[in-house]
C-alpha cells in the first residue's frame, strides 16, 4: 500500500488564478517528487487603485512518499 503525504503551498500570480496555480507546483516540484494532485484551498485577490493586482492561491499539494 502506497502513502500520500500532502503539504500545504501559497502562490500568488499578476496573471490569474490558473496561473498562480501553476506556480504553486512548479515551485513544488523543486523539491518535491511523485506530485499526484493539486487541491486549491482557497483563493483571494489583492486589489490596488480599485483594480486586481494580484491573485493569490492557497493549495494542497499531495505526493506518493517513496
Amino acid at each position: 500500500m502506497g502513502i500520500v503525504k500532502v503539504i500545504e503551498v501559497i502562490a500568488h500570480s499578476k496573471v490569474s488564478f490558473d496561473d498562480a496555480v501553476q506556480q504553486a507546483v512548479a515551485e513544488a516540484s523543486k523539491s518535491v517528487r511523485n506530485i499526484d494532485s493539486v487541491y486549491v484551498k482557497d483563493m483571494k485577490c489583492h486589489v490596488k487603485d480599485g483594480k486586481i493586482d494580484t491573485y493569490g492561491v492557497i493549495c494542497k499539494v499531495s505526493f506518493r512518499v517513496e
